[in-house]
């Protein structure tokens, strides 16, 4: 599995200083039951889709290419960030395109850095 991260990633606040160690293990494709990834939908239906840790370990992820937005602490703390990541869009958008938004931040972020 392929895993990209937003250069803004929305980390649940307790896990802050777990943060690099938990990307580490996700890239290892570790078992981490508590973790759940919030990334751009793979469909055009969605915007933004959750899994949880034991999920992505499934053959069905094998070859999948995330886009990953966020790390949440368990099922309630994803849907939270979910709801967060859409109020931030609205507040600064007045839009919920949230796909085009991350992704035209990530881009000023890679250009920014070349």
């Amino acid at each position: 599995m392929q895993m990209e991260f937003y250069c803004d990633l929305y980390v649940s606040e307790c896990w802050q200083k777990k943060k690099a160690r938990i990307i580490r293990k996700l890239r290892a494709n570790r078992v981490q039951p508590q973790v759940y990834v919030v990334a751009l939908s793979q469909g055009s239906q969605n915007q933004l889709e959750f899994f949880s840790g034991i999920l992505l370990r499934q053959h069905v992820f094998a070859h999948a290419d995330l886009f990953v937005v966020g790390i949440a602490d368990g099922y309630d703390e994803a849907l939270a960030m979910v709801r967060d990541i859409t109020e931030e869009v609205y507040t600064v958008t007045g839009k919920t395109d949230l796909r085009k938004y991350i992704l035209e931040r990530q881009e000023q972020y890679v250009k920014a850095g070349q």
